[in-house]
């Protein structure tokens, strides 16, 4: 069967997040599912297979980390959907049945795609204990995302600090559910962006996930109401950083981004797997 690795919320190789994309007939048992994302060890791994016609979606979607499945993820779904439209698997918007309910993916006029994903709930909380040691910085605020994203969001100092974060990874998954979102206001206008973000999720067995679209679910919300602009540009500043187009539409958030295939191979089902 096919497998292909797609870099994700990025217009080049080698950068953005990568995802390994899997298009089955079915489901297989969930341990054959988790051992190939182990074998991939990216962030996350989706599988997705087609759905009868007429129903409340187009295909099934399921993302694996190399530990665990997950809820949502925004970057291995616009992989997946790059992956349709640049195969002709499926023409058109397509609607993925997931554990986060449909989710949509649309391919725009400039090349990039476009998914609508609920909005995270955000909700504020005290700064947990130990937080501020393992990131090693203060914590400004600290907001609860809601189950489907499962992540603690805090604000740091500002975007210099986001960019020089060394945190404690193992002191970290003590106060997080999934992980740690850390955020900043962009220093200036001069980059491109609005907001600044990085994202640590230790606890799913993903140290630092390179660029996170579930998580602009909350980044978009929290700083749409800080800067008063509904449509906002996020940069994710890690070792392969990505650029992520936000738009709040209420309960519902629009994230837009690039994808790249740069890996396409056969994956072998051995005896006895």
């Amino acid at each position: 069967m096919q497998i292909r690795i797609v870099d994700a919320f990025t217009d080049r190789p080698f950068a953005g997040n990568p995802a390994g994309v899997l298009l089955l007939d079915a489901f297989p048992d969930d341990a054959w599912m988790q051992d190939v994302a182990r074998e991939v060890n990216h962030a996350e791994t989706a599988f997705a297979h087609p759905l009868p016609p007429g129903g409340g979606a187009d295909w099934a979607l399921r993302w694996f980390t190399p530990v665990t499945e997950v809820a949502m993820c925004g970057h291995a779904t616009l992989a997946t959907a790059h992956v349709l439209h640049s195969t002709g698997a499926h023409r058109g918007p397509v609607r993925f049945a997931t554990r986060s309910g449909v989710l949509r993916a649309e391919a725009d006029g400039d090349g990039s795609l476009t998914l609508d994903f609920p909005t995270a709930p955000l909700t504020a909380v005290e700064v947990p204990p130990g937080l501020e040691d393992a990131l090693g910085t203060a914590a400004l605020t600290a907001f609860d995302t809601g189950p489907d994203v499962g992540d603690l969001l805090v604000e740091v100092a500002d975007e210099e600090t986001v960019h020089a974060l060394r945190p404690d990874l193992r002191a970290l998954a003590a106060p997080s559910g999934r992980g740690i979102i850390a955020t900043a206001r962009a220093a200036g206008p001069s980059g491109g962006y609005d907001f600044v973000s990085r994202c640590f999720f230790p606890n799913v067995g993903v140290d630092e996930d390179p660029v996170t679209g579930s998580a602009h679910t909350a980044l978009a919300p929290y700083w749409s109401e800080r800067l008063g602009r509904t449509v906002l540009t996020g940069l994710q500043a890690s070792g392969r950083p990505g650029r992520i187009r936000t738009e709040l539409r209420g309960a519902r958030t629009l994230l837009s981004g690039r994808a790249v295939t740069v890996i396409e191979g056969e994956l072998l089902r051995l005896p006895g797997t």
